[in-house]
């Protein structure tokens, strides 16, 4: 792949604004003054990356609101037919992000200039800290190209702060039991990075973040506590939500929360599948362009430089073209 070439045609294009649906009547929330309240309703995007379908949440913006997260891609769900060809993301770089992926069907293949080699199964979830730069492809994995199946996930990037943005980067692949789990009568919560209700993750991305796997059965009624200096947004899987203000959101909506409370309320009139992500903002510049994220626009060229210099590894090699 042309490194130049790749560089120039990536942009990131974030989400649309969606218009609330505020419920007058057979709703499940009551009006509270300690919950918080929605600051904005946002439409994922339908998108390809590389040769896959993605639904777009957010991509470099709403950074007020969902800082220390940068982008936000629901990969499928894609039905994936034995021997198909695969689905795949060619060799690309990233710096000053971690790149987040979490399967909850089917399996991938990971390949990055760190010599790293691996398939991610269901549940799997990949820590790719780039820091000052490094390459990675991603593709539908072995047993999917085997037996078919469906093909459904995340890509979410962290953005670094300031201090770790030109780490030596690095690769950690976990498994559900590195991870924890709440299981309560009305609910279950795949605890993947922070802690909820008593039950902490092991990963550790090195900075204050949370990201819970929720499915939440009908009638279900959550009350979350997070600190309140902390973002948060809910990004609807499967179903529909209500919260503060009645306000409700339908699959692949995002709702972005205020600062403004240490409690987020949530309820589902039927069962539900979302995500609750969130953490310390940084309150730093950012400066997005393509896969790379940093401080302000002077560390952008070195990214280029860098990449065009082949000091982040050598995509050829990557994809497997040696």
């Amino acid at each position: 792949m042309d490194r130049r070439r790749f560089i120039k045609g990536s942009a990131i294009i974030g989400a649309t604004v969606a218009v609330p649906e505020i419920l007058k009547s057979a709703s499940g929330m009551e009006n509270s003054k300690n919950a918080r309240r929605v600051y904005r309703l946002l439409n994922a995007n339908k998108s390809m990356v590389g040769t896959l379908p993605v639904l777009r949440a957010f991509a470099g913006d709403h950074n007020d609101y969902v800082s220390p997260f940068v982008f936000f891609d629901e990969f499928g769900p894609v039905k994936v037919n034995p021997n198909d060809k695969p689905l795949k993301v060619e060799a690309h770089p990233h710096a000053g992000i971690a790149p987040t992926t979490y399967f909850l069907e089917g399996s991938g293949h990971h390949r990055d200039s760190l010599n790293y080699d691996f398939q991610i199964s269901k549940g799997d979830f990949m820590l790719f800290t780039a820091g000052k730069g490094a390459i990675h492809m991603e593709e539908t994995g072995e047993s999917l190209y085997k037996d078919g199946g469906i093909y459904h996930g995340f890509q979410i990037w962290l953005n670094l702060p300031a201090k770790f943005k030109y780490l030596d980067p690095s690769t950690r692949l976990f498994n559900p039991g590195q991870m924890a789990k709440v299981e309560r009568e009305d609910f279950t919560a795949n605890v993947v990075m922070g802690e909820l209700f008593g039950s902490k993750s092991s990963v550790d991305p090195m900075f204050p973040v949370f990201y819970f796997h929720i499915k939440m059965k009908a009638g279900c009624k959550l009350e979350i506590p997070v600190d309140a200096t902390h973002n948060a947004f809910t990004y609807v899987i499967n179903g529909s939500v209500e919260t503060e203000g009645r306000v409700k959101a339908d699959a692949n909506q995002v709702i972005l929360f205020e600062r403004d409370s240490d409690l987020i309320r949530l309820f589902s009139a039927e069962d539900a599948e979302i995500l609750l992500c969130g953490g310390q903002p940084h309150n730093e510049p950012v400066f997005a362009y393509g896969p790379f994220v940093m401080n302000n626009e002077e560390q952008i060229r070195r990214c280029f430089a860098d990449y065009q210099a082949g000091r982040m590894g050598d995509p050829y090699r990557v994809n497997g073209n040696n």
